[in-house]
């Protein structure tokens, strides 16, 4: 069986994909550097601003595991054009919204557009390019995946400072139709439509166990896990999810196949993306506070700040996939792991109010050296032990944990800031505003530090996993690059 299927234009195929996907992860955290401006403009406090964040990922969690039964009903052309006119409504209903409601309502359809994208993207490019050319891809893909949310702070940083938070909309907007456009001529479809049964239990089930757990982390911000508005929906969530793995066990067509995790080299490569994910999104929401509102930066200069560490993201991805190919995941997950460490360290050490901006830059290239050796080999050695029937319940799979830990990275650093705040306020009564936040920062960057030391301990259990059935696969022509 050849695992790659021969389309026209894969080149543009791939470009349309990933450049819808990098678009809707930018949007993930465009809006962090412009929280402070939304709560003032319209009057929230940062436990209720944080969800433009949270609940852009709750909704990518929600929907991605569903999207996998979306691909068996709808074409390629259907489900990308699709995605990509949904998230530009959502985008313009954002751009024109008048209060954080209406705001946070254009959120979320353009989530529901990102979410139909994401594993499209993954299924479609693990098919149409050929196996021995995945590392390079999946460098690129692992760019998109890191590079996205991660520069959302820096090219918004500048966006709200020369022309206004809306205007990350309205430029989402235009590249949402010039991609439509190239969609129409270039998509083709490549997916198989099965039309199986709508399993409505597994849907259900499947929304309120990742919808209540996000909801409950979020919600920890503002009240205490006593609270009934956090332990309840943290208990449905918890039963509504082991409930769902149940039943997709027992079911001979899954909604999500959970079978996807006997493969030992898949479940760590997914363990590793979401540990790695949740700290990219944590810090991706702490930072940017951080420089502006403790060390006074403008949106811009903060913006700019974290430049250097996504050039380091971007200089990497394509170097740790080519080397990839020739030499397997370890390597790089060891030594990634370890760099990451240092740069949490790092930030959890030096994180004050008066912290000279070079140090922050240091901390966070490495925070990103180590992140790109981690995550593109992490993804790429876990979808290649899959047999190629399996790529899409295994995208689906990995997708799906990547959002949550987006959400939980997000809601559990906002919790953490907000007690760290208050710890600090309780002890030294006097601090002024820059040294409380800075030292809510610095508490949330000590969890981030323990999700290293973890995602270190993981690394060293990592080996290279191929598929058998795709070892055994008649030759494959080479073509060009894959992703997720």
């Amino acid at each position: 069986m050849n695992t790659q299927l021969q389309v026209k234009s894969p080149k543009i195929m791939a470009f349309i994909l990933m450049f819808g996907t990098f678009i809707g992860l930018f949007g993930e955290t465009a809006l962090n550097m412009a929280l402070t401006n939304i709560m003032g403009e319209f009057s929230v406090k940062p436990a209720i601003a944080q969800w433009l964040t949270t609940g852009y990922l709750l909704v990518l969690a929600i929907l991605v595991p569903i999207s996998a039964l979306l691909m068996k009903w709808f074409t390629t052309r259907q489900l990308v054009i699709g995605g990509l006119v949904i998230s530009l409504f959502g985008a313009v209903f954002a751009a024109l919204s008048p209060n954080f409601a209406i705001l946070l309502v254009g959120r979320i359809v353009q989530a529901i557009g990102t979410g139909v994208l994401i594993p499209v993207m993954t299924s479609v490019l693990l098919i149409i390019f050929p196996v021995h050319k995945r590392g390079v891809v999946m460098g690129i893909m692992g760019l998109v995946i890191t590079l996205g949310p991660a520069l959302g702070p820096t090219l918004s940083g500048v966006i709200i400072s020369t022309l206004g938070w809306p205007y990350i909309f309205w430029i989402s907007s235009i590249l949402y139709v010039l991609l439509t456009l190239i969609a129409v001529v270039k998509i083709e479809n490549v997916s198989e439509i099965t039309k199986p049964k709508i399993d409505y239990s597994s849907v259900v089930l499947s929304t309120f166990g990742f919808g209540g757990l996000i909801y409950a982390l979020a919600t920890m911000a503002e009240a205490a896990i006593s609270s009934p508005k956090v332990w309840a929906p943290l208990l449905v969530g918890i039963i509504a999810l082991v409930l769902f793995g149940v039943r997709q066990m027992k079911m001979a067509q899954p909604m999500v196949n959970l079978r996807v995790f006997k493969f030992p080299m898949f479940t760590l490569g997914t363990a590793m993306m979401f540990l790695g994910i949740l700290m990219i999104l944590s810090a991706g929401i702490l930072l940017p506070m951080y420089l502006k509102d403790a060390l006074l930066y403008s949106a811009a200069v903060a913006g700019l700040l974290l430049l250097p560490g996504n050039a380091v993201n971007v200089v990497m991805s394509p170097i740790v996939g080519t080397l990839f190919d020739k030499f397997g995941p370890r390597i790089f997950v060891i030594i990634g792991s370890i760099v990451i460490l240092i740069a949490n360290f790092m930030f959890a050490s030096v994180i004050t109010a008066t912290t000279p901006g070079w140090q922050i830059i240091v901390a966070f290239m490495l925070f990103f050296f180590g992140i790109t050796m981690v995550m593109m080999p992490s993804q790429t050695n876990a979808l290649n032990q899959l047999p190629r029937e399996l790529y899409a319940d295994g995208s689906a799979a990995m997708n799906t944990l990547n959002q949550v830990a987006g959400a939980a990275g997000t809601a559990i650093a906002i919790t953490l800031f907000t007690a760290g705040q208050n710890s600090y306020v309780a002890d030294f009564s006097g601090a002024t505003e820059p040294e409380t936040l800075a030292a809510g920062v610095r508490y949330a960057f000590y969890f981030v530090t323990g999700i290293s030391v973890v995602t270190f301990i993981l690394s060293l259990f990592v080996k290279k996993g191929s598929s058998v059935k795709e070892k055994a696969a008649s030759p494959v022509k080479a073509t060009e690059p894959v992703r997720n």
